[in-house]
């Protein structure tokens, strides 16, 4: 019986110390789950297809992280995915008389000039489906300056991403 107490005491300093290691696990566990959110909001904002919403959605259904943390998150990394648009865009032009150039020069006019029509502010539309990533890429495609681009398109996003929360979390 003796002989059992060292054991116990180990098991109990073992136990202590799980314990104690245990904020560390559910951070790291939370910057996985924001880095994928980052990363499927990134990739969401390229013309490659993905749902960065539904991993919005799926990490808030958890109730274990902070709201505007997981907005934030999700916010920042689809910005940054539209940055990227926005630079490819402003240097795509340089290679369309190329054979694997995505549009032809009639589209891309036709582009130009509904981007010129409407202007800046239809970057207020970049979260729409379908018709969002494009705008970025024409918009760097029509040298817009990079502050008013980021400026708009955080609104732009930043708004679907609350309004998407407050659907899931019943706001309303």
């Amino acid at each position: 019986m003796l002989t059992a107490l060292p054991h116990f005491s180990s098991l109990l300093r073992s136990q202590h110390n799980y314990v104690r290691a245990m904020p560390a696990l559910k951070l790291q566990q939370n910057l996985r789950q924001n880095l994928f959110l980052f990363s499927s909001a990134l990739v969401a904002a390229s013309v490659l297809p993905m749902q960065s919403e539904a991993v919005l959605v799926a990490l808030l259904a958890t109730d274990r992280h902070s709201v505007m943390a997981l907005i934030t998150v999700a916010t920042v990394g689809n910005v940054l995915g539209s940055v990227i648009n926005w630079y490819f865009g402003r240097y795509l032009l340089r290679f369309r008389k190329r054979r694997w150039f995505p549009s032809s020069d009639e589209q891309l006019e036709r582009a130009q000039i509904w981007y010129r029509h409407y202007g800046r502010w239809s970057l207020l539309g970049s979260w729409l489906p379908v018709v969002g990533d494009p705008l970025t890429v024409i918009a760097g495609l029509m040298k817009e300056p990079i502050v008013p681009f980021v400026l708009l398109v955080t609104i732009a996003k930043g708004t679907r991403y609350v309004l998407l929360a407050a659907i899931a979390l019943a706001w309303f």
